[in-house]
């Protein structure tokens, strides 16, 4: 799939004005400062996303627009807030989005490579799993690991927690920003569903009756 257009659509924080339409919606989540920005602008070749060294920055839903049909949403990290206030806000935010959001979205959830899965994450693919929201995970920054044998035994760690927390195992990719290992696996990923998409769209035009 080739990506021909990228637009920056809109950025809300306020979770009483949810971005509506009618377009399938890919978006990015996970704890701060685990690569989301950095992902997005890799996969269309674009700083569209702001980056930033600092966790907890991203505080509101960021819409781009791609090729004019599907959407990449950047959405805010969790687990680091300087400002209470903004934390319960944030938090807020991302629920709303996820839990109680209309339009068709699917979820990948980031998770850096290096790091032991935390209770946090862990604590949220429970609600995802309870709430039957569709998600894969990406493993993120494996450039930063240097021993193979050791970004394979951390992911086979991660994977093994969800398992033994009676979680269903979803698809996973591993990839690198710097030197783009991944990405083209997670961008075919994101247009085979787009053609699952269109295709269970097509069928729910068929059996709308006349008026």
């Amino acid at each position: 799939m080739k990506i021909t257009s990228v637009k920056f659509k809109v950025s809300l924080k306020n979770v009483n004005h949810l971005f509506v339409h009618h377009s399938p919606e890919y978006a990015f989540i996970g704890r701060s400062n685990v690569g989301k920005s950095s992902l997005i602008n890799s996969i269309v070749k674009k700083k569209i996303a702001k980056v930033s060294s600092y966790p907890g920055r991203t505080q509101c839903i960021n819409y781009f627009l791609i090729n004019n049909k599907w959407y990449l949403t950047d959405l805010p990290g969790y687990g680091f807030f300087s400002i209470k206030k903004s934390k319960e806000e944030t938090q807020s935010l991302i629920k709303d989005y996820i839990f109680y959001k209309k339009n068709t979205i699917f979820l990948f959830l980031l998770i850096d490579c290096r790091l032991i899965i935390q209770k946090i994450d862990l604590d949220f693919i429970q609600k995802l799993n309870e709430m039957k929201i569709h998600f894969d995970i990406v493993f993120t920054k494996i450039d930063k690991l240097k021993n193979h044998r050791l970004i394979n035994k951390n992911i086979s760690l991660c994977l093994k927690k969800i398992k033994e927390n009676m979680f269903h195992i979803p698809i996973w990719f591993k990839v690198s920003v710097k030197n783009k290992y991944g990405i083209k696996n997670l961008i075919q990923h994101i247009k085979k569903l787009n053609n699952f998409y269109q295709s269970q769209s097509s069928k729910q035009k068929l059996i709308i009756p006349n008026s």
